[in-house]
């Protein structure tokens, strides 16, 4: 990785912390699955967009209903549980 990727990836982070109020460091607890029979959804201000069959890094279970992860592509944001399958 290239100096200007890893600041890049430390500026996301910290954008990400800032916008979801998030404290400490940034650990992946475990990867799920985007269910392949769940409908593709784009992203909204806090919601990440959902691709069939995407496999996503779980950041931290928010609550009952949503998840707080991060794609391939580092973009964070919130998940509904339903579409979300253990690997």
């Amino acid at each position: 990785m290239t100096l200007k990727e890893c600041k890049k990836e430390e500026k996301m982070d910290r954008e990400f912390q800032k916008k979801f109020k998030f404290e400490g460091s940034i650990n992946v607890l475990t990867q799920m699955m985007v269910d392949p029979a769940a409908k593709e959804k784009r992203g909204g201000a806090k919601n990440l967009p959902l691709r069939r069959g995407e496999i996503l890094d779980v950041i931290q279970f928010t609550n009952q209903e949503q998840i707080l992860c991060r794609n391939s592509k580092r973009r964070y944001g919130y998940v509904p549980r339903a579409v979300m399958l253990p690997l």
